[in-house]
């Protein structure tokens, strides 16, 4: 029994002068820092705001509830991944409402409607140059007046 404790002990001395510490090359590196942090909770909220106004939108044809839908996410997470596709649908369904189209009523008038459409689309192409989204908006736009001036 002394000779078992006896080598065990040895062992363990041996283990821990056995010399320094190795130590890894420089920090952990964990790839290039995400432009923009995002909320998981603010992004599984807007992106279920997303799914109801595509729905709201494509199928229903209930442009107000679209857009009521698309203006939530503006407002509660303007750095939303998928905000582009936000502003598209609230820009087309402020377009299709001043043409009288869709299921609902608005009670904005077709002039403020077709500025709303202008503004959406504008701040569309204006920051989000890369969006799928862009090409269909700038065809509208041209209806609309032009892009409208970005605000400083």
């Amino acid at each position: 029994m002394k000779r078992i404790i006896f080598l065990s002990t040895m062992c363990l001395m041996l283990f821990r002068a056995g010399g320094p510490p190795a130590h890894a090359q420089g920090t952990v590196k964990t790839g290039p820092a995400p432009a923009t942090v995002r909320d998981s909770d603010l992004e599984k909220d807007a992106m279920h705001n997303l799914e109801v106004a595509r729905h709201y939108f494509k199928l229903k044809k209930a442009y107000v509830a679209a857009i009521q839908r698309c203006e939530e996410v503006i407002a509660s997470n303007p750095t939303f991944a998928r905000i582009d596709e936000i502003l598209f649908i609230a820009g087309k369904s402020s377009l299709l409402l001043s043409q009288g189209r869709g299921k609902q009523s608005s009670k904005l008038s077709v002039a403020k409607l077709r500025e709303d459409a202008r503004a959406y689309f504008s701040q569309l192409v204006n920051d989000y140059p890369a969006s799928s989204f862009r090409i269909e908006a700038e065809g509208d736009l041209k209806a609309l007046g032009g892009i409208k001036p970005k605000e400083q």
